[in-house]
């Protein structure tokens, strides 16, 4: 597809090693050993974009150390187009620890003390080329703190300006944030340069949030926070501060598409999801956004973007990691044809 634009998109964020349980069942103090994978939501999404054949920049940052080489080498193995990527000397490339309990318990640890990918800068965003992208993924993480915010914030600006579409990942990690509110003030604040929210119903109660009670920690700890609230009056609230559509994952059950444009009598669009066995939830969002920037780059309709998201995320839950197992376009319309087709 020749669009005139370099990259169909950019993704900028986190980015660590995860160390992935090889003891499948086994409580977390029991297991003996780990896998090795590469992860973080905007680096996850990279690779399941490259997978499904679009060309893809990531905007993250390593430190100078072995686990900066392992995800580089990773991402460049893939074809993510890695130039964008600073090294930070004084900071240290991110680590995710993660059980596996099927079907419902993964208790997942961060270890982001001193990361690398906070400390993007504006700078960093003034060297990558996001206006000659086609779309721009931002996360909520990568809100977090100061000085990846503003350089969030500034690459969102830049993409709303240049006319590039800006999606946000919410991305919910409420350990991640000094107070769980400032979580909820900070989105909000950023929605106005977005277009399209990507986010479960727990994430867009707590885009709402103000009072923390609303949070319940799950024995998913971190990885599967419950947030109550009106999710619907969340989502009217959302649309009515920038974005034109609000896409909401809900696993096997139907993905629905909120816009402003909806018609308020037949409601979002509902799109059927695939009802599969699972193996590991995390990284089942990051393969449903790649499939919903597949679709969007394409120009196809909402209805076939999200059943292919949806698609995206069944495979991935199938299996034992994020990003190295993301699916390729070929397996995506294999298991689509196999199981009734758009």
């Amino acid at each position: 597809m020749n669009t005139g634009k370099k990259y169909d998109v950019v993704t900028m964020g986190r980015s660590s090693i995860d160390l992935y349980s090889n003891d499948i069942g086994a409580p977390f103090v029991e297991i003996t050993g780990f896998a090795a994978y590469v992860g973080g939501c905007p680096t996850n999404i990279s690779v399941g974009t490259r997978r499904l054949g679009l060309n893809v920049a990531l905007l993250t940052a390593v430190g100078e150390d072995q686990v900066g080489d392992f995800i580089l080498h990773f991402l460049m193995r893939e074809g993510v187009e890695t130039r964008f990527i600073p090294r930070k000397p004084e900071r240290r490339s991110s680590a995710v620890v993660l059980g596996i309990e099927p079907p419902d318990r993964f208790p997942l640890t961060y270890y982001r003390e001193n990361c690398a990918d906070i400390a993007l800068t504006i700078d960093d965003v003034l060297a990558t080329p996001i206006a000659d992208s086609r779309a721009l993924l931002i996360s909520g993480t990568g809100l977090s703190q100061e000085p990846s915010r503003s350089a969030t914030l500034f690459a969102a600006e830049v993409a709303h300006q240049a006319g590039v579409t800006v999606l946000l990942d919410i991305d919910f990690r409420p350990d991640q944030w000094h107070d769980q509110r400032a979580f909820g003030v900070t989105l909000r604040s950023a929605l106005r340069l977005v277009d399209v929210v990507l986010g479960t119903e727990d994430e867009i109660n707590a885009v709402m949030l103000t009072d923390v009670s609303q949070i319940r920690l799950t024995h998913s700890q971190i990885s599967d926070a419950r947030v109550s609230g009106d999710s619907q009056a969340a989502i009217q609230a959302m649309l009515g501060l920038g974005p034109q559509w609000v896409i909401q994952k809900r696993g096997a059950e139907s993905s629905l598409v909120h816009s402003t444009s909806s018609d308020r009598l037949a409601g979002p669009l509902s799109v059927p999801g695939f009802p599969v066995e699972v193996q590991n939830i995390l990284g089942a969002g990051d393969a449903f956004a790649s499939g919903v920037l597949y679709g969007l780059v394409n120009g196809w309709d909402w209805y076939k973007t999200v059943r292919l998201a949806n698609a995206c995320g069944a495979i991935l839950v199938t299996r034992h990691g994020c990003a190295n197992f993301m699916p390729t376009y070929d397996e995506v319309m294999a298991f689509i044809q196999d199981h009734g087709g758009f």
